[in-house]
């Protein structure tokens, strides 16, 4: 073979093709297995440990290939979309029996990691947004399209840097897989990185974004005259961004979008704001150890017993609502279901409810096998007994729910009367069908089972007719039926079989009348095999057409899903509905973090307290020892306000909230490696982030800000900090600022709106015992040393620890002006050849500075008390010196 000068048929043939998918892995379908070639077939080989073969061996033109068996398409294929890459499946479209000359071959879908529905590729919990960005003018626009479940957004803002960052935002909250944009799109500064985070980007050609275009396409999907019942009258870059990630998902799937049935606005305002290193501080979805769900707030709350209803907590949970009437409408509709008896059958009859959303996605890409409709009958199954169930609840959202829902009793009768009661996986294997739903595939089954029975009948007749007690009658793909009979059994062999073939213990024959009942058989099963392929997809085609009602059904579902969960969740731990109003205040009374409190038992969690008002005392200044309690402390609250906003209980006994717009939480420190970040610069960048965006509305919660560089400078960023948040313009907003800065303690005297709170202590001698338990009023120590003991630094280090924190508590400097901090009790240490660096000049051990304004500095120092002075005043001393030895 020639694969280069002489291609074959074939070759040509994948060469047209590929040249029109030239960056995808072209699954090339020959046969039972699906092959790869090239470059392809060297990558795939790799991402998937296939064996690289090749073709041509032995000739000048060798072509490199791999390849994988046919019904293991879904697996391998889901490899490589996760592994980053895009895939074109091409596949035979018509029978190769029946082929004249080359089969004829066509992509059938192109899967990407944004719009894939196989469940192979997909978490069952999580979302899979695709997103597409369009700049139009003096505006940016974006679209999101979930193509699991046909859910279908829009935005838009200016194109400015503001419009920029909160397209990041967008993007970051809808983790989008996928990122299409026209070629050519010009990126803000740090290029489509900075915007879209690690999704894979598809450019597409910039005709795709036009307005017309993508006005155009829409119309005709949605079959509306005007786009501005969806929200998007003048929004040009809105329109043109769904319009070309519409057109992609066509593309793609090569298929109708019938569960993409409606398009709705995106707008942020109209929920809680949660930026992603909040979301990450809060260990809100992932666990800031390990990456996983576990230990998260999500974890600890998800009890759903649906796909479906897990997906929507989560979308519920990270963008909490705003507007109050809709968070008392949800807490009205927990409130309901709260009665043991309806929640518990909910819940029980929600169990056998499978993830009817993506079934129909499959359905409509035409993907979707027998079990995944037998799936969906199951669900359809049980929407009476969760409709008569609910009936007896008057909460305004549980009735908006399920008033009027169509439980699409003709779908589930098609499939009651369609599907076997145990379909086989594939729909390329036989028993899809149930007996009775055809009458030509019950005659051709009743053939196959009659020419059986015929082919026993004929094995006993023969073996009466030749005294042959062996004869047995088989089968194979090569030779068809046939008559085996044993060597020692020959002679016994009559004239009228047909010397079929001659094996080592005996020979194979045939007759008449074997060929003749072989064709009826093998015709029989051959047409069955096309008939029930033929009748499963008219089933799942009639399921497809049903895709918008069924979508409701599967919405139903999951919001009655969660609204259980949520009561589920506040009967076996005790939680108890919130207080939610407009105003500005912050009362929890007995607070806990539900995650500790899961992790240590409800017995040994230690509730505290919240009173915060951003018109009176609005920011309160936590200081405590580590280990005392300030995290947990400070994050609960926060995770009370999502919470509440989300429409649960929350794990309290008491709580009255005005509604916050925005949660910021800065905790922590991080390197950023791969930006050139030091855990400073991500402080102070997250710190900027929070002070540019809080409002009087916003609830900020900060822990050790200004830990990452040297004390005075970090005690001066944290001082400006709360000082800034408090004058702000509007108002102070909520804020919980825990620090081991104890000078910070100082500004509840200083500003009205600021208050100390304490971590408690109680000390037993040399030992202290930390009552996480919180207390108003300043701390007065850090209780490190106490901390590295019990965290197993060795005695002599902690000794020598005590001996240093004694003479800075007690004089930090000797009579000479050098640093007592070296010393120990019981003896002066030999003086080195240089000390410490102080006031700018290398003291040496005899000899005291020569600069008259050193000296003067030095009695100055000599003479002060530091013990008569307050923190601020130290400082202010010290920068004056500063200043006179700087001349």
């Amino acid at each position: 073979m020639s694969a280069t000068d002489q291609p074959t048929p074939m070759f040509r043939q994948y060469r047209a093709i590929k040249a029109d998918h030239p960056e995808t892995i072209l699954l090339f379908r020959m046969g039972d297995f699906y092959e790869m070639f090239y470059d392809d077939a060297r990558e795939a080989s790799r991402l998937l440990d296939l064996t690289l073969t090749a073709r041509g061996k032995g000739s000048e033109h060798v072509v490199p290939m791999c390849g994988f068996p046919h019904h293991q398409l879904d697996a391998y294929a889901a490899k490589l979309v996760l592994a980053g890459r895009r895939v074109a499946v091409c596949d035979q479209v018509e029978d190769p029996r029946q082929a004249k000359g080359l089969v004829k071959r066509e992509v059938v879908r192109v899967l990407t990691p944004g719009t894939i529905v196989d469940a192979a590729a997909l978490e069952p919990t999580e979302h899979s947004w695709a997103a597409a960005v369009a700049v139009v003018g003096s505006r940016i626009g974006a679209a999101f399209l979930e193509a699991t479940t046909g859910e279908f957004l829009a935005w838009e803002s200016s194109h400015d840097a503001d419009g920029w960052a909160a397209l990041s935002e967008c993007l970051a909250s809808f983790h989008a897989r996928e990122i299409v944009h026209a070629e050519g799109l010009r990126w803000p500064e740090g290029g489509p990185v900075s915007i879209s985070g690690h999704a894979a980007l598809a450019p597409l050609e910039p005709y795709a974004f036009a307005v017309d275009v993508a006005d155009d396409l829409l119309r005709r999907h949605f079959g509306v005259a005007s786009l501005d019942g969806f929200g998007l009258r003048e929004r040009p870059a809105a329109v043109a961004a769904a319009g070309a990630l519409l057109q992609y998902l066509l593309d793609t799937h090569r298929s109708g979008l019938q569960h993409v049935d409606r398009l709705s606005m995106h707008d942020p305002a109209n929920r809680l704001v949660i930026d992603a290193a909040t979301r990450r501080n809060l260990e809100l979805e992932r666990s800031i150890r390990d990456g996983s769900r576990r230990g998260t707030l999500l974890a600890t709350l998800d009890d759903t017993r649906t796909a479906a209803g897990a997906r929507l907590l989560r979308t519920w949970l990270l963008a909490p609502l705003v507007d109050r009437a809709e968070i008392v409408a949800r807490l009205d509709a927990v409130e309901g279901t709260l009665r043991s008896e309806v929640r518990i059958a909910v819940r029980e009859r929600l169990d056998g409810v499978h993830d009817i959303e993506r079934s129909v996605a499959r359905a409509v890409a035409g993907t979707a096998g027998p079990r995944d409709l037998a799936g969906l009958r199951a669900s359809l199954d049980r929407i009476p007994g969760i409709l008569e169930t609910i009936g007896t609840l008057s909460a305004p959202l549980t009735r908006a729910t399920v008033d009027d829902l169509d439980p699409c009793a003709d779908v589930r009768d098609v499939l009651a009367r369609g599907l076997s009661d145990d379909p086989p996986a594939s729909a390329r294997d036989p028993g899809i069908v149930r007996a009775g739903f055809d009458a030509e595939l019950d005659g051709l089954c009743a053939m196959q089972a009659d020419g059986r029975s015929f082919l026993a009948a004929l094995e006993e007749r023969e073996r009466a007719a030749t005294g042959i007690a062996s004869l047995k009658v088989r089968f194979t793909k090569v030779f068809g039926y046939y008559i085996e009979v044993s060597r020692p059994n020959l002679a016994l062999v009559p004239d009228t079989y047909q010397r079929k073939q001659t094996i080592a213990g005996g020979e194979r024959f045939v007759t008449p009348e074997l060929k003749e009942l072989e064709e009826r058989i093998l015709h029989a099963s051959e047409r069955a095999a096309v008939l029930e392929a033929e009748l499963f997809a008219r089933i799942r085609a009639q399921v497809a057409r049903a895709a918008s009602r069924l979508n409701g059904v599967a919405r139903a579902c999951a919001v009655l899903d969660v609204l259980s969960t949520l009561a589920d969740v506040a009967v076996r731990r005790s939680w108890n509905r919130p207080v939610v109003d407009d105003g500005l205040g912050f009362r929890i009374g007995a607070g806990r973090h539900p995650v500790v409190e899961e992790a240590l038992g409800a017995r040994a969690f230690v509730p505290n307290d919240t009173d915060l008002d951003a018109s009176s005392e609005a920011i309160a200044i936590v200081t405590g020892p580590n280990m005392g309690g300030k995290s947990t402390y400070l994050r609960q609250n926060a995770v009370h306000a999502i919470l509440a906003q989300t429409g649960s209980f929350v794990p309290a006994d008491s709580a009255h909230l005005g509604i916050v717009d925005r949660v910021f939480c800065r905790v922590g420190a991080s390197d950023s490696l791969a930006e050139g970040q030091s855990t400073f610069m991500v402080e102070m960048s997250e710190t900027a982030h929070i002070l540019h965006h809080a409002t009087r509305r916003s609830l900020v919660v900060l822990d050790e800000i200004g830990r990452g560089t040297s004390t005075f400078d970090g005690l001066a960023i944290a001082w400006s900090v709360v000082e800034h948040l408090h004058d702000r313009p509007d108002g102070p907003c909520r804020t919980l600022f825990a620090t081991h800065y104890h000078e910070l303690t100082e500004l509840a005297v200083q500003l009205p709106g600021v208050v100390n709170y304490r971590m408690a202590v109680r000390e037993r001698g040399d030992s202290v015992v930390f009552t996480h338990r919180v207390e108003r009023g300043p701390a007065d120590r850090s209780y490190g040393i106490h901390v590295a003991r019990l965290a197993g630094v060795p005695s002599p280090v902690i000794r020598r620890a005590a001996e240093i924190l004694h003479n800075l508590e007690d004089d930090a400097y000797g009579r000479d002006g050098l640093p007592r901090i070296a010393r120990t009790s019981t003896e002066e240490r030999a003086p080195t050849a240089r000390q410490a660096r102080l006031f700018g000049w290398d003291a040496a051990p005899a000899e005291p500075p020569s600069d008259p304004a050193a000296s003067e500095v030095l009695a100055e120092l000599r003479s002060r008390d530091p013990h008569q002075m307050t923190p601020l005043e130290a400082l202010a001393l010290l920068d004056a010196w500063r200043r006179r030895l700087r001349g």
